[in-house]
């Protein structure tokens, strides 16, 4: 499947394929409560961090059963389904692929048997040394003939190796096997996973992913953001430590320290891909966003009559560039939030229309107006050239765009699906060059210091590679970080994939 070919997006256009999600992942125990229910509203309030699949696993205590499927958490679960996985622990799952194709097999929780019993595992982040990882489960299983890596073909993702890896230590407890395995894994994973009565979460060394740890009055909650532990009813006691492995079971919370912290979290997490309720280093997003606007409007100010936000996004910081600039804001654009993913490709008339299916001017409020636009990003140019378009056609003086991230021009290797570098409208060019080619009045990105200030977190703590080229984690020297590294290669169906290393 090429990649971005039939992605489910919440991309304004179609054509511009922009920072895909990383996956979102929930875990509860919590005996005597409806941890299925529990799990379906975590991944409800994680639903923007992976739209092609959704799957929950559940404990009674004896067996695991998992239900998954493609599409919306809303469309994979009803109350039939949800009433029939009873049970004390679950885990569940909201995917974005960054490795493996969007297909069925590929939905998570990835569920594997053991000599001990089951393990299920849902994991957020991207393995660098996946190739790596997958010789090593070839060769366990070419020695031990273990079922784990008899089934490990059915899936191409790097959480079905991690999973088949985690199954393949027959002589270990669940818990003693992540000890030996989690030391193997690079870059970047957010994990949890289940036996029969354990719940499990684990975070990456550099901690490049969130992973958070909440309290119920009952039972004790792992989600990828806070806002996933508000919507469940449970309070936030603190994040899961980069290197760090948890177990919750009926003795309790304990955990392991399986490397040494090297706290690099993702810097993109506060910009775009977290919702704004989330609170990252105790930080609320909503505020790190506010004040990043604030900063833009410190670094490029300009005569404007209006600051409008392309929703939503856009929308807090357009908001402090609105109060630090004394510029009224406003809502220029209308967004139908009803056009959105779809697994049926629109017909060619349909994409013509591009970003006129999402967003419509109110013509009454920028008519004659000198707007400042603010976004998020800017990934291949395309969104704001026809956005750009729109806003003259319904009468906009002037517009001035201003981005409240700097210039993206290296690939994610951690977790975000961006562009090719090659695709990256800011690679090469000039931001003089981006502003022609965009047809705005004048563009000005955030500086990456401003940024960084906004997020309170210290610049050796936080990866800005997609803005700076410093990856944080080493990558392979060859191609061997592809979304489809694991897929059999098909004459007829040939997909050249390429993440280029810096």
């Amino acid at each position: 499947m090429p990649r971005g070919d039939g992605r489910l997006t919440h991309d304004l256009d179609p054509h511009d394929v922009g920072p895909q999600d990383a996956c979102g992942v929930f875990g509860v125990w919590a005996p005597g409560e409806e941890v299925a229910k529990l799990t379906y509203f975590g991944l409800y309030a994680l639903q923007h961090r992976g739209q092609e699949s959704a799957g929950i696993a559940v404990s009674n205590g004896s067996q695991i059963l998992v239900y998954k499927d493609m599409g919306l958490v809303s469309q994979v679960f009803d109350e039939a389904t949800l009433d029939s996985l009873q049970g004390s622990l679950a885990i569940g799952h909201a995917r974005y692929s960054t490795t493996g194709a969007s297909v069925w097999q590929n939905a998570q929780p990835t569920f594997r048997p053991t000599v001990h019993g089951s393990v299920a595992l849902g994991h957020n982040g991207n393995l660098t040394n996946t190739a790596e990882l997958a010789e090593t489960l070839a060769r366990r299983t070419a020695e031990n003939g273990d079922l784990a890596g008899r089934v490990r073909e059915l899936a191409t993702s790097d959480t079905a190796v991690m999973a088949s890896l985690l199954a393949s230590y027959e002589d270990l407890s669940l818990e003693e096997a992540a000890i030996e395995v989690l030391p193997q894994l690079r870059g970047a994973f957010s994990l949890v996973f289940m036996d029969s009565d354990t719940l499990y979460a684990a975070r990456d060394p550099q901690g490049i992913r969130p992973l958070v740890l909440g309290r119920l009055e009952r039972g004790w909650v792992v989600a990828s953001e806070t806002a996933a532990l508000d919507i469940v009813g449970a309070s936030y006691i603190r994040e899961v430590e980069p290197g760090e492995l948890v177990a919750i079971d009926a003795d309790g919370l304990r955990h392991h320290r399986f490397a040494e912290p090297a706290p690099k979290g993702c810097v993109f997490e506060f910009v775009y891909l977290a919702r704004p309720d989330t609170q990252i280093s105790d930080q609320r997003v909503f505020s790190v966003r506010t004040e990043i606007g604030r900063s833009l409007a410190r670094e490029a100010p300009v005569e404007a009559d209006l600051v409008i936000p392309v929703p939503e996004s856009g929308t807090p910081a357009a908001i402090g560039y609105a109060e630090e600039s004394q510029i009224p804001f406003g809502h220029g654009l209308v967004k139908n939030s009803y056009v959105g993913r779809t697994f049926i490709q629109p017909s060619q008339t349909l994409r013509q229309l591009g970003i006129r299916l999402k967003l419509n001017p109110l013509r009454d409020v920028i008519a004659g107006k000198r707007l400042v636009v603010v976004d998020d990003s800017i990934v291949r140019g395309n969104t704001q050239r026809q956005l750009i378009r729109m806003l003259r056609e319904a009468g906009a003086a002037e517009v001035h765009v201003r981005i409240s991230s700097p210039p993206v021009k290296w690939p994610c290797f951690y977790g975000i699906d961006f562009a090719t570098r090659a695709e990256l409208i800011a690679n090469g060019i000039s931001v003089d060059e981006i502003c022609r080619s965009i047809g705005a009045d004048s563009l000005s990105y955030v500086s990456l210091e401003a940024m960084v200030e906004a997020t309170r977190v210290p610049k050796d703590s936080l990866c800005r590679a997609c803005f700076d080229g410093e990856y944080p984690v080493g990558l392979p020297s060859d191609d061997r970080t592809t979304l489809h590294l694991l897929e059999p290669e098909r004459a007829d169906d040939r997909v050249s994939v390429t993440m280029v290393n810096p």
